[in-house]
């Protein structure tokens, strides 16, 4: 599962990236192993040379090896360079990507079936356990790189001995497998635990910050926060229990370096320089098996984000996408009651009856409770295309994006023009407001809808219902929070609207001035 999700993210572009950045990772293995070897070689030559008198300290060259070792560094520091540049963009295009492909296979859901996934919840598997899997892609190049260095590590031995090589050979063989039960038993326990508490602290934390403003005004802040501090402390206590396994696998592969010089000293049959060569290319090698160490301690981490990530991966279909033209409006039958479509209709009853579930059941957004048909056809049977071709909903809690006024009015569908936000913004009576902010349009709201009030927020949902353009229009106490004046300014306003485009209405509201909106009241309590 975990090649076919890695090879999944990095198609296309990303895969090539991942291949160049192979090419910088293995030159980089390469000139490593060789620098530290023929450093080796070179010290203890000239050493020999050195303790040979004056006559052969003359016959030694030493300008070609030291410029050779100067060469090797520059190159070993460059292709690194390069490696881990194009790494870590092909993981961070590839992350992205799939991040969007993710929350593309989230917005394909039908409410009345998708998965039950708070906001804090969906955050923190879009965000935190991906996150787990971004360092195995830029670990990817390394892996073979990293053989391969460790195989030319290797050949280099053989000057050594052909024994000192063969033992390097089959310690570096059992290295991968000695890493991957070392990490298993030291990293894999305390990483589930990091994994799980820094999706609980991340899902806590999104979900504190959407209710920020009941959190003050009920003054449970501390308690909120006491909560907070909790958690990120099992986060604290995971993470210090992960570091300390990953400590104990680096402490290994520098003990498994000392015992593969050992093993090449023990076997090595050639001159001292040449053994010195064998000696540091063995620890080189190991050296460059650090990128198996490093999988091999993410892998539980990885593990964790991938469990996590399985009810999204497992989702299907495709994000319903809002057309630019009008669909043709079809009739309703809300209980015994038909409707033709441009009919205007209020649905009346006391709070808690069920009038918002009605009007969510006809948006798609829940499973229906009540009789409700549209072209004859039961709601349950419509699919989430075709309510979204429609109806437009204006909800009694809008939720707006943390971006611009326009931005959140291009939601409604594609290629709306400025002049059509400030015709809708007019009928919400919303359009003064908007034209004294310095920025018009453009001004950024802030999480929430933050700099405008309950009234204004709900009136930009409005219009961004009217610019939907679709056949049906379902309105949620559509004036709450809004003066007398202002109120009866946007009834008659709508009610414009409403004989201009022939567009039927479906609401629900407490006050009596939108009701005057409604051709026939229909009683909640009297509908099966």
């Amino acid at each position: 599962m975990n090649r076919e999700l890695i090879d999944n993210a990095v198609r296309g572009r990303t895969a090539t990236v991942l291949r160049q950045a192979f090419w910088y990772a293995l030159l980089a293995g390469i000139s490593s192993v060789l620098l530290l070897a023929l450093s080796g070689w070179f010290l203890t030559a000239a050493a020999i040379a050195g303790a040979g008198g004056v006559a052969a300290v003359a016959a030694f060259n030493y300008l070609i090896p030291s410029a050779a070792i100067r060469g090797l560094a520059i190159v070993r520091t460059g292709s690194r360079y390069g490696e881990r540049l194009l790494s870590h963009r092909a993981a961070l295009t590839a992350m992205a990507d799939w991040r969007g492909a993710l929350f593309g296979k989230l917005a394909a859901q039908d409410s009345r079936t998708a998965p039950d996934l708070s906001g804090g919840d969906a955050s923190a598997r879009l965000i935190g356990d991906i996150e787990a899997l971004e360092d195995l892609i830029v670990r990817r190049p390394t892996r073979p790189a990293s053989l391969a260095a460790a195989l030319f590590a290797v050949g280099l031995t053989i000057l050594s001995g052909w024994m000192a090589a063969l033992a390097l050979a089959l310690l570096l063989a059992a290295l991968p497998f000695l890493l991957k039960h070392a990490a298993t038993r030291w990293t894999r326990e305390p990483a589930a635990e990091a994994a799980d508490a820094l999706g609980e602290l991340r899902a806590a934390f999104v979900d504190a910050a959407a209710a920020r403003p009941e959190i003050i005004s009920y003054g449970i802040a501390d308690r909120v926060a006491q909560r907070l501090e909790d958690l990120a402390a099992r986060v604290d206590r995971a993470n210090a229990a992960l570091f300390r396994g990953e400590g104990h696998v680096a402490g290994l592969l520098i003990g498994y370096g000392t015992v593969a010089a050992a093993a090449v000293l023990l076997f090595a049959q050639s001159p001292a320089a040449l053994i010195a060569l064998g000696l540091l290319a063995a620890t080189s090698s190991v050296e460059a098996m650090a990128a198996f160490a490093r999988t091999a301690m993410r892998q539980a981490s990885v593990e964790q984000g991938l469990a996590r990530l399985a009810l999204l991966t497992g989702l299907e279909g495709e994000p319903v996408r809002a057309e630019a033209k009008r669909e043709a409006a079809l009739p309703l039958a809300i209980g015994a009651t038909r409707i033709v479509p441009g009919e205007r209709i209020a649905i009346t009853g006391a709070s808690g009856s069920g009038k918002t579930r009605l009007i969510e059941a006809l948006a798609g957004l829940r499973a229906p409770v009540h009789t409700l048909r549209l072209n004859d056809t039961p709601l349950a049977e419509c699919s989430q295309t075709v309510l979204t071709g429609q109806f437009a909903l204006s909800p009694q809690d809008a939720a707006l994006l943390a971006g611009s006024i326009a931005d959140n009015l291009r939601l409604a569908r594609p290629g709306i023009s400025e002049d059509q936000m400030r015709a809708a913004l007019h009928i919400a009576c919303l359009d003064t407001r908007v034209a004294a902010m310095p920025d018009g349009l453009d001004t950024l709201l802030g999480e929430s809808g933050g700099i405008l009030s309950g009234g204004e927020r709900k009136r930009l949902s409005l219009a961004r219902a009217l610019l939907a353009d679709r056949p049906w229009l379902l309105l949620d106490e559509p004036t709450e929070g809004l003066d007398a004046a202002t109120e009866a300014l946007l009834v008659t306003r709508l009610g414009e609207w409403l004989d201009a485009t022939g567009t039927g209405v479906i609401l629900v509201s407490h006050r009596q001035a939108p009701l005057a909106l409604a051709a026939r009241h229909i009683p909640i309590d009297g509908i099966d």
